[in-house]
């Protein structure tokens, strides 16, 4: 929701301007906005405006983005900070060393796909009960072949 504190208007930028400098959709700047991602305020013809530390944010959500790192996790981070305060250097140390293990995990469940996936490749088996790509984690396979009620899916 627009906030009613309003910045310099010289570190205003439209949503135009914004998407344009960040290379984000305004669409995308939107749902950023209703999610609390980022921040604007209103003139006075209703129009929203955005401080330009409201750039940093951008580019924060859009490297976690990269990283993979879901929104909602995005969102936490963002929100341990002031409402109007720029990311800094620091703030991106802190932010990092949080999605690290994520990402280290993700790595590592990656490499061993692309390892089984050669191995598949070789047998060429494609066996839904036994392989590992194809039936991953399959916590119901020694209830049987077919469908099983949904009280049988709880963990």
């Amino acid at each position: 929701m627009p906030s009613k504190v309003s910045p310099a208007p010289d570190r205003l930028l439209s949503v135009g301007q914004l998407a344009s400098r960040s290379g984000v959709a305004v669409t995308a700047l939107h749902f950023y906005e209703t999610k609390g991602l980022i921040y604007s305020t209103r003139n006075a013809g209703n129009q929203r405006r955005y401080d330009r530390a409201m750039l940093r944010r951008v580019a924060v959500i859009k490297m976690a983005q990269r990283l993979g790192v879901p929104l909602a996790q995005v969102a936490d981070a963002l929100n341990t900070l002031p409402k109007r305060h720029t990311p800094t250097a620091e703030d991106w140390q802190r932010f990092s060393a949080q999605w690290r293990d994520d990402l280290s995990r993700r790595i590592d469940e990656l490499l061993m796909l692309r390892d089984q996936l050669d191995g598949c490749i070789g047998c060429g088996c494609m066996s839904l009960k036994e392989c590992p790509l194809r039936n991953h984690h399959d916590r119901l396979a020694e209830e049987g072949p077919g469908p099983h009620p949904p009280e049988q899916l709880a963990p």
